[in-house]
C-alpha cells in the first residue's frame, strides 16, 4: 500500500495566482468537454460515503454535469431525513469539481433544491477552459490513496498547524470544524456510547447495517477487510457493526487523536450538501498531510445525541458529523480501499450518445 506523507512533509500551498479564463468552444481538438465531464464523474466515484453506499448518479450533458441522489442507496433506518446521503453526495460533488479543475476546466456550481425534481442535487455548468490547477492535480492524487482506517491511531500527536490547515479546508467549502477540548471529548465519548446502545436495540437499523456489511462482490458496502477484528479499546467508541471483521486493530488507543465536529448555520439539504463538500476538502487535505481521518456518524443518527452535540456547540450551529484525526500506526498495514461500483452504473452518458447519433 502506498504510504501517506508524514505531517509537515510535501506540504503544498496555492501559488496565489489568479487563473485567467480563456474563451474557448466547448470542444477542443484533443479533449472534448463531455469526455472531461464523464471522467470527472468517474473520479468522483472515489468519494467517501456512509457505509460505502455510493448514493450518487451523474448525468453527462453536452455542456453540464448533473448530480442526482439514488434513494435506493439511502439508509432509510439510520438516515431518514437524508443528512448523511446529502453529505455523501456533497463529497462526490467536491471530488468532481477538483477533477475538472485538474483537467483545466472551471465550473459554476448550482446547488438545487427543487421539490418537483427531488433527486437532482446539483449541476456543474458554465464550463470554461482555464489553466490546469497544479493544486487540484495533487488533490486528485490524494483521492487515489484516501481511505478509512478504523484502527486506533498511534501516540504521535497531530501538529497544531496541520489541524489548522484541515480546519481551513473545511471553512473554505462553507462549513466549520470545531476542535473538541478534553472535556468535550468526554462528552462525545458518553454520547457515542449512548447512541450505540440506542441503535443496537433498533431491529430495522441492525438489519440495515447487516445488509451493508454483507455486500461482498457488489461494489458497495463494507467488506470484512475494513472492519476491526475486535472492538478497539478507545475513549470514544466506534460503531458496533454487529459483526467482526478481519482488520487487526493493534495495541494503539486514541489518546493522541484529535476530534472535530463538522457543523454549520443551517439544518437543511443544501447545507448538508455543502458540509459534504467541506468533508471532502478536509479529508483530502488530511490525506496530503499524512493524517488519518475517520467519520463517526452514529452519534448524529440518534436525535438525543445529536442534540448533545448541538449543546457542545452552545447552540451556535447544527452538527453534521464527528471526525477523528490522528497519525496511523506505521507498524501495521492499513486496510484496503473499499470496493467501488462500475462507472457505467454511476455515470449516465446517454444524453451525449443520443446527441452524437
Amino acid at each position: 500500500m502506498e504510504r501517506q506523507p508524514r505531517p509537515g512533509h510535501r506540504r503544498v500551498g496555492h501559488d496565489g495566482k489568479r487563473r485567467k479564463v480563456v474563451p474557448m468552444s466547448h470542444e477542443t481538438p484533443d479533449r472534448p468537454l463531455t469526455t472531461a465531464l464523464a471522467e470527472a464523474a468517474a473520479t468522483a466515484g472515489r468519494a467517501p460515503s456512509v457505509h460505502n453506499t455510493q448514493p450518487w448518479r451523474w448525468r453527462v450533458l453536452p455542456d453540464a454535469l448533473e448530480l442526482r441522489v439514488v434513494r435506493d442507496r439511502q439508509l432509510t433506518a439510520a438516515d431518514p431525513e437524508g443528512r448523511l446521503v446529502a453529505l455523501s453526495c456533497g463529497a462526490a460533488l467536491h471530488h468532481a469539481r477538483v477533477a475538472l479543475a485538474a483537467e483545466g476546466w472551471a465550473a459554476v456550481v448550482e446547488r438545487v433544491d427543487d421539490p418537483s425534481d427531488p433527486e437532482l442535487l446539483a449541476r456543474l455548468t458554465g464550463l470554461q477552459r482555464v489553466k490546469a490547477d497544479p493544486e487540484a492535480m495533487r488533490t486528485v492524487q490524494c483521492m487515489q490513496v484516501r481511505h478509512t482506517d478504523r484502527r486506533p491511531v498511534s501516540d504521535e500527536p497531530v501538529p497544531v498547524a496541520t489541524i489548522d490547515d484541515i480546519t481551513k479546508a473545511a471553512a473554505d467549502e462553507g462549513a466549520r470544524l470545531h476542535v473538541l477540548n478534553p472535556d468535550q471529548v468526554m462528552e462525545l465519548a458518553a454520547a457515542a456510547g449512548h447512541a450505540d446502545t440506542v441503535e443496537a436495540k433498533d431491529s430495522q437499523l441492525r438489519e440495515e447495517l447487516d445488509y451493508w456489511t454483507s455486500r461482498t462482490g457488489t461494489g458497495t458496502g463494507l467488506p470484512p477487510e475494513v472492519l476491526p477484528e475486535q472492538p478497539p479499546q478507545t475513549t470514544v467508541p466506534g460503531r458496533d457493526f454487529g459483526r467482526s471483521g478481519t482488520l487487526p486493530v493493534g495495541p494503539g488507543h486514541d489518546r493522541a487523536a484529535v476530534y472535530g465536529l463538522l457543523y454549520g448555520d443551517e439544518d437543511e439539504r443544501n447545507s448538508w450538501l455543502r458540509a459534504g463538500e467541506a468533508l471532502s476538502a478536509a479529508w483530502l487535505t488530511a490525506t496530503r498531510l499524512g493524517v488519518s481521518m475517520v467519520p463517526l456518524s452514529g452519534v448524529v443518527e440518534v436525535e438525543g445525541t445529536r442534540q448533545t452535540l448541538r449543546r457542545v456547540l452552545a447552540g451556535l450551529g447544527y452538527p453534521y458529523l464527528v471526525l477523528r484525526m490522528g497519525i496511523a500506526d506505521p507498524e501495521h498495514a492499513g486496510p484496503p480501499h473499499t470496493p467501488r461500483l462500475p462507472t457505467e452504473q454511476v455515470v449516465d452518458t446517454s444524453a451525449v450518445r443520443a446527441g452524437e447519433a
